[in-house]
């Protein structure tokens, strides 16, 4: 029998994995801040990729 890829669940995209060094560096390079404003941002803001990335965008600019 195949597996029935509807009945598994989907990974949140919508929430950055703190705990997750590469989620952090990623976050980071992706917005051209330091790892250390990443990590500020993502522990002030919470998991929320939407707040987060506002934030990384108003620390740039």
């Amino acid at each position: 029998m195949a597996d029935d890829k509807s009945k598994r669940g989907a990974a949140d995209r919508n929430k950055v994995a703190a705990g997750e060094p590469y989620e952090v560096s990623y976050f980071a390079k992706k917005h051209g801040i330091s790892k250390d404003d990443a990590e500020r941002i993502v522990k002030r803001h919470g998991p929320d990729r939407d707040a987060a990335n506002k934030a990384a965008e108003r620390l740039k600019g």
